[in-house]
């Protein structure tokens, strides 16, 4: 159902055209309600005179055409398209940007090298919570590096080889001998050369946008069986990868369409791509490889309608969620939240546990009831559902879980039933930690039962074996105290502490 404004936005690539539609909802929310492509091989078509030929544009014109019929029917207020590395290296790339107006009433932005590095990195910061890393985006016809600190862009370059155009140079059937694999990292090497600086950060993670860095992750997933069906901040090790290299250059052309997790219209250029990825991971000294879903359409988003977008990525992410689901009562939302906050930091010296563990407790508070918007009597499980198949950005794959089974918490032996389908990614301690936050979460949740927010401050401390919670409250918090009643022997069992609550 259409309930706020849309904005499209048209990415012309070296190897594919898409296009993303935004909604953005009256609560202030975000999502994608539309991603269409069509695979155009731009810079394979591009002649020896660097020339790209009539029908090639007239093909373009095709695809953006129908782009906007579809932008159209989705009701978008606006369209934004821009060109990369392709048209951007073409001869004729003023003539290609003139037709393509011409043609289809569409003005064209053509990104230049440093704009696709830096609205990528806008993309890819907005959604990772990461402080450093070596960020490398791997396209069609160009390859963009660059360096961030303290989540800081601090230098970038783009590289005019990327994995279609490097196809096209070293193959003619998508087959790569070892002689040809040895020429593309000479090739990766000496334009390194040329940018010492991507050299003198070593141990950081290299971050991967693009198709060859999702669809590589994806490969990896279908091979490890993994549960959980998200590839944005999926984290792959060095030895993965090195696999990953020796299977599929070795697989032939015709066999690799057959690669579970690997797109059919990109199976020739695979081993080009990946070898690009492995060239520059192992000439930066990278830690690990991280999967970046978030990219240049998502930078254009953040760019045009969130420039300024405050507060760390996990909170605006499960605010953003939140919003999106307002069936849950958002000041209830908060207050289960405040309190599930104050009970953790009073028992920090007790448990010890990380502040990290924080966050995924305050982000588990605020969406704890999302799922009643599917069905309310069974809301905690379409909750879990919810949060573990949702891009909450700012948390890895493990913590996503541990939000969605925290939200969800009843008991410890659900908990352990949970662990079993997702042990892949979940430690075996996660049982007691998530039994823990739930526990905190399900006595934050009793302390605002009536939903009417009849406690307007709370203090806790732990005194000996006692952990005592004083409320001051607006009116006799009945239903409250009635609950929280029946929390108080799991509460002593999980922390070894008698609970005491006394209001005021």
């Amino acid at each position: 159902m259409y309930t706020g404004r849309r904005i499209g936005f048209i990415d012309i690539g070296s190897n594919s055209i898409r296009l993303a539609i935004y909604e953005l909802t009256p609560q202030n929310a975000h999502r994608v309600v539309g991603e269409f492509k069509e695979s155009a091989r731009l810079s394979q078509r591009i002649g020896t005179d660097g020339i790209l030929a009539e029908e090639d544009i007239q093909a373009v014109v095709n695809i953006l055409r129908q782009f906007k019929l579809i932008c159209e029917a989705h009701r978008t207020t606006n369209i934004r398209v821009v060109a990369t590395a392709a048209v951007r290296n073409a001869s004729n790339s003023r003539e290609i940007i003139r037709k393509l107006h011409q043609e289809t009433g569409l003005p064209v932005e053509l990104l230049s090298g440093e704009d696709e590095a830096r609205i990528g990195f806008i993309g890819m910061i907005n959604t990772i919570d990461i402080d450093d890393g070596i960020l490398v985006d791997i396209g069609g016809g160009s390859t963009e590096v660059s360096v961030f600190r303290a989540r800081k862009l601090l230098r970038s370059v783009s590289f005019p080889f990327g994995a279609v155009n490097t196809a096209k140079r070293f193959t003619s059937d998508g087959n790569f001998s070892a002689e040809a694999l040895k020429s593309i990292r000479s090739m990766v090497e000496t334009a390194l050369d040329d940018e010492p600086w991507i050299r003198e950060h070593p141990n950081l993670p290299l971050v991967g946008l693009g198709g060859t860095m999702r669809n590589l992750g994806k490969i990896n997933q279908r091979l490890r069986k993994y549960p959980l069906p998200l590839i944005h901040n999926y984290i792959m090790n060095p030895a993965e990868m090195d696999e990953l290299l020796s299977w599929l250059s070795s697989v032939p052309a015709e066999k690799r369409k057959k690669i579970d997790g690997l797109s059919k219209d990109r199976y020739d250029i695979i081993v080009p791509g990946l070898t690009i990825l492995h060239t520059l991971f192992n000439a930066a000294h990278a830690s690990h490889y991280v999967v970046s879903g978030a990219g240049l359409r998502d930078g254009l988003f953040y760019e045009a309608v969130l420039p300024h977008e405050p507060g760390p990525v996990p909170e605006r992410s499960a605010r953003n969620l939140l919003a999106l689901h307002p069936s849950a009562n958002p000041q209830h939302s908060d207050q289960v939240s405040r309190i599930a906050c104050v009970l953790f930091d009073a028992l920090l010296e007790h448990h010890g546990l990380p502040k990290r563990c924080r966050t995924i407790l305050k982000t588990a508070s605020l969406l704890y009831r999302i799922g009643i918007v599917v069905n309310y009597y069974q809301f905690a499980r379409h909750s879990f559902y919810m949060i573990a198949h949702s891009r909450l950005d700012g948390f890895t794959h493990r913590e996503t879980l541990l939000c969605a089974m925290t939200a969800c918490y009843k008991t410890k032996n659900r908990t352990y039933q949970q662990y079993l389908q997702y042990k892949d990614i979940l430690l075996e301690s996660d049982v007691e930690l998530v039994a823990r936050l739930g526990s905190l979460l399900r006595l934050a949740a009793a302390l605002d039962y009536s939903q009417t927010q009849p406690v307007a401050d709370v203090a806790a401390a732990v005194n000996g074996n006692e952990l005592h919670v004083h409320l001051q409250t607006k009116y006799a918090p009945v239903l409250e105290l009635k609950e929280a009643e029946t929390l108080h022997k799991d509460f002593k069992r999980l922390w070894g502490l008698s609970l005491f609550i006394r209001h005021s």
